[in-house]
């Protein structure tokens, strides 16, 4: 949740919390599904569903949900010309808003997990009934299918499962609806909530690729690492940008930086006694993303070192080699583009299964 620290200082204070999410649209929007407002009763706003058109009537229906405790839909469509004063969206798009109250049953069971996975940086989905029988009921799950909570039945909760697994490999929101077999058919509407860890790209090897893909990672809103035990290389004066520059041995260095779900591993510095220690780390941990700069005659020999080194078959399917989209690139500014459309790819659950990756018979 974008906006959690203003939500845990209001609940800590006492203050009753609303939260207004998008959960479906048509068309272009300002703000994606999933974006959030939160609210209490004393004026305080953080975050933004639209960025101005709607917050005013949102608000004042927020205080309405805190008082009464039902949970409310709510659906913004184009304003019509002849009739100017409605409140609706500009944009020519449509936009349906859930509103609910953070003291609701369904909240205070799940919040105090999501609230461990945010901080713990896991990643995590909360299905929550936007429409139909038990509006408002959640089901959170984690990435390793643990469940907590229910959408109101044991059928409900089995159909989603599948399709929350789905949002959380492309790490998306989205909604969709279920049929439910009770007395007659219902039809339910439900809305995934991606919970996605905070991306961090961990670049081992300091050399001069790396320059340029550190400065387009923080173009796109990664949190940066270099590792690279040699001075000479891993110097603030060549990567000024960098948020973190660690001069320590790559292997050790990364297992102290407990790579997750949200960690993207980019192998670069073409030393196997720095880069296959730090491979074996990285394909053991479930690192979104992990590719290593090489030569395609060589990738045989890599797997084999690897395998050496306790990785599996399995976990050597992960690898991205050689690292990078096939895009033609030259250039150091070429190759880390290349890195960082891979990188986008891997996020939005697109893998490239490795060719040389064999099963060996014992």
């Amino acid at each position: 949740m974008k906006y959690f620290n203003e939500v845990e200082a209001w609940r800590k204070q006492g203050k009753s919390v609303a939260i207004a999410t998008n959960v479906k649209k048509d068309g272009s929007s300002l703000r994606p599904l999933g974006a959030k407002m939160a609210m209490t009763s004393a004026q305080e706003i953080a975050g933004s569903v639209t960025g101005g058109c709607i917050e005013g009537v949102v608000y004042e229906e927020a205080q309405a949900v805190m008082k009464s405790g039902a949970s409310k839909l709510m659906h913004f469509g184009l304003v019509h010309e002849d009739m100017p004063w409605e409140i609706g969206l500009t944009c020519g798009s449509s936009l349906d808003v859930f509103i609910e109250s953070m003291e609701s049953e369904a909240w205070r069971e799940i919040y105090p997990a999501l609230k461990t996975c945010i901080e713990k940086n896991e990643l995590a989905v909360v299905a929550t009934v936007i429409a139909g029988s038990g509006l408002g009921k959640k089901l959170m799950m984690w990435s390793d299918g643990r469940t907590l909570g229910s959408l109101g039945s044991a059928a409900l909760d089995e159909q989603a499962r599948t399709w929350l697994k789905k949002q959380m490999d492309v790490q998306e929101s989205g909604w969709t609806s279920f049929s439910v077999a009770a007395h007659h058919v219902e039809h339910v509407d439900v809305f995934a909530d991606v919970f996605a860890p905070v991306s961090r790209m961990v670049v081992i090897g300091a050399v001069h690729i790396a320059i340029p893909l550190v400065t387009l990672a923080k173009t796109l809103g990664y949190h940066t690492i270099v590792i690279d035990p040699r001075e000479a290389f891993a110097t603030r004066e060549r990567f000024p940008h960098v948020d973190e520059l660690l001069v320590e041995w790559t292997s050790d260095a990364l297992e102290k930086l407990h790579p997750d779900e949200g960690t993207y591993i980019a192998v670069l510095s073409h030393d196997e006694k720095l880069d296959n220690p730090a491979l074996a780390v990285a394909l053991k941990s479930p690192a979104r993303y992990v590719g290593v700069l090489g030569t395609r005659k060589k990738i045989p020999n890599r797997f084999a070192a690897l395998r050496e080194l306790g990785v599996t078959d399995e976990q050597l399917s992960h690898l991205r080699a050689p690292i990078g989209m096939n895009m033609g690139a030259v250039s150091p500014e070429e190759i880390a583009l290349s890195i960082l459309a891979e990188m986008v790819s891997a996020k939005h659950g697109i893998q490239r299964v490795s060719e040389f990756v064999t099963t060996v018979s014992v």
